[in-house]
């Protein structure tokens, strides 16, 4: 989205970070409602994160996403972990150049000593997590093979210029409030 326009009527501005867990819900449920009250049709948000809870994370990603709000999110140092699919809720993405997305497998420790049960429960449990962010992923973004073989085994990172290419965002764009617009920390 380009910031050449000067009728920024219906936009605002927000800055959303920290880890991705229950009290970041209830912060962005709460600044929605605001968002509604105050007739915002376009939400500019930037995000920062490495992470968090993976049902938390799809929960923001299912809500923000379908919202009659516009989302466009921005990515402006580093966004981590499940804040991947948060950030890929909004309908335009972008990132400043020096951003960086790490894109992760769910993980979770065991307590030592951990029966074999318990630890296939846990296992499980991170397969399915899994399952739910890769749909997502793959709905938003075209990784090259290479690319979805280091996921499966590895954390894959992406540059800016990496995230444009396969379609993460729109373009390299820094996150830059028009003057005078004030910017609200959800």
């Amino acid at each position: 989205m380009s910031q050449d326009h000067t009728n920024y009527e219906g936009h605002a501005w927000f800055t959303l970070s920290g880890d991705v867990n229950s009290d970041m819900v209830r912060r962005v449920f709460d600044a929605v409602a605001d968002m509604t009250e105050d007739r915002i049709t376009t939400a500019h948000i930037l995000i920062q994160s490495n992470g968090g809870y993976v049902s938390d994370g799809i929960c923001l990603y299912n809500y923000l996403s379908k919202l009659p709000i516009k989302i466009v999110t921005y990515n402006a140092g580093a966004v981590a972990s499940i804040a991947v699919i948060l950030f890929l809720s909004g309908s335009e993405r972008y990132a400043s150049d020096t951003a960086r997305f790490m894109v992760h497998k769910s993980h979770a420790s065991a307590p030592h000593g951990a029966r074999p049960d318990a630890l296939r429960i846990i296992v499980e449990g991170l397969q399915a997590d899994d399952a739910r962010t890769e749909q997502i992923l793959r709905s938003h973004v075209e990784l090259s093979d290479e690319q979805w073989r280091t996921h499966e085994y590895s954390d894959l990172h992406l540059t800016a210029a990496q995230a444009h290419t396969v379609g993460m965002i729109n373009s390299v764009e820094d996150f830059v409030p028009p003057s005078g617009q004030r910017v609200t920390n959800i």
